[in-house]
């Protein structure tokens, strides 16, 4: 079947119907009528004539065969903003016309500036996990947020499309085993996790309460080593080697999985391992003391590599999945997010900027 280029999401934006509106009349989900505005899905001709018929236009209208002349990349010229290194290939970067130059700056990995935060600390509190705050706005209400858990770095590029949908997330920074258990101890709404059985250790941790998993992507993760490898390090029996130095992650991450699999398979004892108990606390953070010339190597994700411009060597792909507890799928607000992931602009951001394989993006698995 030819691919269909679907003009639902321009129309259904001019004539200001609801993504909502829209699935009731057709008779099928949110999820779907993103799906049909993304080009992921082609609906039968019931809900085609429903979607017509709701827009007040032709399927024609709605609905075409793609040109047969290939797409065009959209390629721009532009000044590196002066000050920062020479960059690499796929390299990303921020752009901003500057009078009549297109000015191209690549964003830090770390915060440089203060980050943005609604209180302060006055007082520790004298029960473990407490304190006392000063609210900045004391009218802000924060019922309609959504505490997200997880190590992915592209969660602020999802955190940027939410805002869009008037749909805002605090981001804590946890790995895939601890994000599951603030779930399990109803601390966040939602965890993210990259574990190699993802269903299977889900199913074990929640037993009895409901829960679901709806994947985010598929990503590499591999070996990161510094640019053109100059230790000329080709897989994970290098790291016997006495000259070669790593960085690890902490237990109960997705990336210490993957080395320790690894390691076993090789059969490489870990006390032969320079560096296996130095810690970095997530892919960006490891990827940083490679480029830094603090390690050697580390296991993370070839979207980590890329931000520095590192040499990447792959190792495994993995699905990055959503935890959330299943009565939490009725909330508008955790709707409205799951339904980013169906958005073309935000997979094509994650495709182009972190090499992720969004097709599966939404898909629920649990």
């Amino acid at each position: 079947m030819p691919e269909i280029q679907s003009n639902l999401a321009k129309l259904r934006r001019e004539r200001e119907v609801s993504v909502t509106h829209l699935a009731a009349v057709g008779g099928v989900t949110r999820q779907t009528i993103h799906a049909i505005e993304a080009g992921d899905f082609v609906p039968n001709t019931a809900v085609a004539l429903k979607l017509a018929r709701a827009l007040d236009c032709s399927v024609e209208d709605l609905f075409a065969l793609p040109s047969t002349e290939p797409r065009q990349r959209r390629l721009e010229q532009a000044v590196f903003l002066p000050g920062s290194e020479i960059p690499v290939e796929g390299q990303p970067v921020q752009l901003c016309r500057v009078d009549t130059q297109l000015v191209a700056s690549a964003p830090s990995p770390w915060h440089p500036f203060l980050p943005a935060a609604d209180a302060a600390i006055v007082e520790r509190g004298t029960r473990a996990g407490k304190a006392k705050l000063e609210v900045f706005a004391p009218e802000t209400d924060f019922d309609h947020r959504i505490l997200v858990a997880g190590c992915d770095p592209a969660l602020s590029i999802l955190g940027r499309y939410a805002r869009l949908a008037e749909c805002e997330l605090v981001l804590a920074h946890r790995n895939s085993s601890q994000a599951l258990e603030l779930l399990k101890a109803g601390h966040t709404h939602i965890a993210g996790t990259h574990l190699r059985d993802n269903v299977p250790t889900v199913r074990k941790l929640f037993p009895k309460a409901p829960v679901a998993v709806i994947s985010l992507a598929v990503w590499e993760q591999g070996i990161v080593t510094a640019p053109s490898n100059p230790k000329s390090v080709r897989g994970i029996e290098d790291f016997a080697r006495p000259a070669i130095r790593i960085v690890n992650r902490e237990a109960g991450s997705g990336s210490r999985a993957l080395l320790d699999s690894q390691l076993e398979k090789a059969g490489i004892d870990s006390t032969l391992v320079q560096g296996y108990d130095s810690l970095a606390q997530g892919h960006l953070p490891a990827a940083w003391q490679v480029y830094a010339g603090m390690a050697d190597c580390c296991i993370a994700t070839h979207a980590a590599a890329r931000m520095f411009g590192l040499h990447f060597i792959p190792l495994a792909l993995e699905r990055y999945d959503f935890v959330v507890r299943k009565q939490s799928l009725e909330s508008p607000r955790i709707q409205n997010l799951f339904d980013i992931l169906y958005r073309a602009n935000f997979r094509r951001e994650l495709e182009g900027l972190a090499g992720y394989d969004m097709r599966v993006a939404g898909d629920r698995v649990l």
